[in-house]
């Protein structure tokens, strides 16, 4: 006895299976995940990064600070500036900045030469790179 090929809907219903069956067994292009990387949107990340661990999460380092974010720059470098809770149109006491796409990072002011300077550089490093993370 021959076998037979299906036909009518069984037949469709065949090749609609055997089609997913395929596409489901093949290998996928891996999807690579990219990083807006210009000034703005860097310190942006920044922004949201610190905001978050260095002061909703009351961190002691920053206690008698507070965030003033300059983003909308009109010189290409967006910025934010950590100042004193008590003064704050006062000198900052941190400012981190981009320039340039790929931005181009700075940060300077008192607290960079003080105890949490390097926690400070290590934090901005890594949120600018896309981590969201505290540590």
């Amino acid at each position: 006895m021959r076998p037979r090929l299906a036909t009518g809907f069984h037949s469709a219903a065949a090749l609609v299976a055997l089609g997913l069956l395929v596409t489901s067994c093949g290998t996928r292009a891996p999807t690579a995940v990219t990083v807006d990387r210009t000034a703005l949107t860097t310190m942006e990340r920044i922004m949201l990064s610190a905001n978050a661990c260095w002061f909703k999460s009351a961190d002691p380092a920053f206690a008698g600070y507070q965030l003033a974010p300059e983003l909308n720059s009109f010189t290409g470098r967006p910025r934010i500036l950590v100042v004193d809770k008590k003064h704050p149109t006062g000198r900052p006491s941190l400012v981190v900045q981009a320039e340039g796409n790929p931005a181009q990072l700075q940060a300077f002011g008192p607290m960079m030469s003080g105890a949490s300077g390097g926690r400070i550089t290590g934090d901005v490093n890594r949120w600018a790179v896309g981590s969201k993370g505290c540590q």
